[in-house]
């Protein structure tokens, strides 16, 4: 039976592009970009901005300036975050707080009145090209790889952009999503994981009418954005995969690189906070892979923005010259996908990574 609703793939290349100019309406509507530049927007806004008065030269203890940081932070965001070290540093205090998986250095000074950042090159909060200028190996069937966690916000963006490349160039490259070694987003992550390492496993030809689903969302939204994959077994009988045979994948994927037995042993733990993922491990330790996303063409790290067109502007250039496919010249679309889930709406671009 036919869908009564347009797919993922057919919303995507409807996208409106909406661009913001105001900045604090961005992070009203978008919490992600806090994270985006490890709370720098946030803070240059702030940049000699008063926390509570002018500097008086008294100095304060650091559990009074923690403490004030996290009260600030938290009524600008209106969201928790968590206190993980504070300490001094040239001579501020250094308030590093954790929000949304990643922990975010935070500077004040010492008489606790005003929040300051570190330097921060202008060229971080420049737009990055729309393709690498790095130049890239070629190959007559460039390999392909995207690095990411499957509920990362960045690595989800990131897979928004390259799957309809993936889809217009099809067996013209060879494409894998692997996975970072490590989880930032509990359990649910390690199994979507492996039910994504399975199915291009057991049935390669149904992944991309399986991730188009699964990254369409569940539609609720949480501060503005959508932050659940759709339903798992309504997507995978949207794409046609056996799940018992399915099923058994994933458990013979989980004896062998002992995911389960990770999530419950927290002294293997990276950094004593986050399970290891090893699947793609010797993947990772080759590339130097250090965060999702993180793409990688014919064995090399390859910049790129995360829009369609970028995506495919930066394949193509991985092609011996006599066999760049005649879909290279197609025009996919330019807007940059939003973060987290859901194929409506845009987001802007980014290097981020979770």
């Amino acid at each position: 039976m036919e869908s009564e609703n347009p797919t993922p793939s057919e919303h995507y290349h409807h996208i409106e592009t909406s661009k913001k100019s105001n900045t604090t309406e961005k992070i009203r509507k978008n919490p992600w970009i806090i994270s985006t530049l490890v709370l720098g927007i946030l803070a240059i806004l702030l940049i000699f901005s008063s926390l509570s008065g002018g500097i008086s030269g008294k100095s304060i203890s650091e559990d009074k300036a923690a403490s004030l940081v996290l009260d600030f932070v938290e009524s600008q965001i209106d969201e928790s975050v968590e206190l993980v070290d504070v300490s001094s540093e040239s001579g501020l205090y250094k308030v590093t707080v954790l929000f949304q998986g990643s922990e975010v250095p935070l500077y004040v000074t010492k008489d606790g009145k005003n929040l300051v950042q570190g330097v921060l090159p202008l060229a971080e909060l420049e737009e990055p090209s729309e393709s690498s200028s790095v130049e890239i190996t070629k190959s007559d069937v460039p390999e392909v790889e995207l690095f990411v966690m499957s509920y990362c916000p960045y690595g989800t963006q990131a897979e928004k952009g390259i799957l309809p490349v993936v889809e217009l160039l099809e067996d013209k490259i060879n494409f894998k999503l692997r996975f970072v070694y490590y989880l930032m987003h509990g359990e649910k992550e390690g199994e979507e994981n492996l039910r994504d390492y399975c199915i291009q496993k057991i049935a390669p030809e149904k992944f991309l009418d399986y991730m188009y689903c699964f990254l369409e969302g569940d539609g609720v939204e949480s501060n503005g954005y959508i932050a659940n994959g759709n339903d798992v077994d309504y997507c995978l009988g949207e794409a046609g995969i056996d799940k018992t045979e399915l099923q058994n994948c994933m458990d013979e994927a989980d004896e062998e690189f002992s995911i389960t037995e990770n999530l419950e042993d927290q002294s293997s733990w990276l950094s004593g906070r986050y399970p290891l993922f090893d699947v793609d491990k010797e993947l990772n330790e080759e590339y130097g892979i250090g965060g999702s996303p993180t793409l990688v063409i014919n064995g090399e790290l390859v910049q790129s923005a995360r829009d369609s067109a970028s995506y495919l502007d930066t394949i193509c250039q991985a092609f011996t010259d006599n066999n760049v496919p005649e879909e290279c010249g197609e025009e996919l679309s330019s807007s940059t996908p939003s973060p987290y889930f859901g194929w409506e709406g845009t987001g802007a671009s980014t290097t981020a990574q979770c």
